[in-house]
């Protein structure tokens, strides 16, 4: 098969975030932080966005650090899903 004729998958965004919300059936709420450095008085700032992903089982709970990469509209306000588990949150 010629390169041509192969449908190649575009590169796919991931986050790395946090699980703030667990509460939904098979969606979480994920929490990412990046730095950006202020354009006028260069201090690094802190900005911070919310994303609801995709959980079919159900295995993510709050304070679970998660990778999510960007997909089709699985709803009006969901366009990502968790693709790994980084680190489990330590229990209080």
């Amino acid at each position: 098969m010629s390169e041509a004729t192969q449908k190649e998958t575009p590169n796919k965004r991931t986050l790395t975030g946090r699980v703030v919300s667990d509460k939904m059936v098979k969606t979480v709420t994920v929490l990412v932080e990046r730095r950006v450095k202020h354009p006028l008085y260069g201090k690094f700032v802190t900005r911070t966005k919310k994303y609801h992903a995709h959980d079919e089982a159900g295995d993510y709970h709050e304070g679970d650090l998660v990778e999510i990469e960007e997909c089709r509209p699985i709803s009006k306000t969901k366009a990502w899903r968790v693709t790994k588990l980084l680190e489990k949150s330590r229990a209080v």
